[in-house]
């Protein structure tokens, strides 16, 4: 994860940071699981129950306010259908009969995107945005910029 821009000072920067870091560490007990075949189903689980919210969260703040600057809209949009995509595999897992190549490659993707998002979006939305946008998505009002 980016460590070096100061992104992380931003409060909505530093929680969608920490959460990649959650989902990675996840993808890698999905990985390891559907390696050892040590119940990957529960692994799965626990990986949509960290991304799903985190999604929302991106799309519904960070991302609303970028589409609404203008400058980023592309890619916003290519991230969005990333996570359409991810969600898709991850999300239609046949659990009588999961086929576990499919989410192993998006599982793939998905540490593509988060590094993209940790080493290009965040870094540039921090010099984008207005404060204003800012004080919209920060999760704790008053909190250090």
């Amino acid at each position: 994860m980016c460590n070096y821009c100061g992104c992380r000072e931003f409060p909505l920067i530093g929680r969608l940071s920490t959460e990649h870091e959650a989902i990675a560490n996840a993808a890698g007990r999905l990985r390891t699981a559907v390696r050892d075949a040590a119940d990957p189903l529960a692994a799965l689980d626990d990986l949509l129950a960290l991304l799903m919210p985190h999604t929302a969260t991106e799309e519904d703040g960070l991302f609303a306010e970028l589409r609404a600057e203008g400058s980023m809209v592309e890619a916003v949009r290519q991230l969005c259908a990333e996570h359409d995509d991810i969600h898709g595999v991850l999300g239609a897992v046949d659990r009588s009969a999961p086929d576990w190549p499919p989410v192993l490659a998006a599982l793939d993707r998905l540490h593509r995107h988060v590094d993209n998002e940790e080493h290009g979006l965040f870094p540039a939305s921090v010099v984008t945005l207005p404060i204003s946008a800012w004080d919209r998505i920060t999760p704790t009002a008053g909190a250090t910029r």
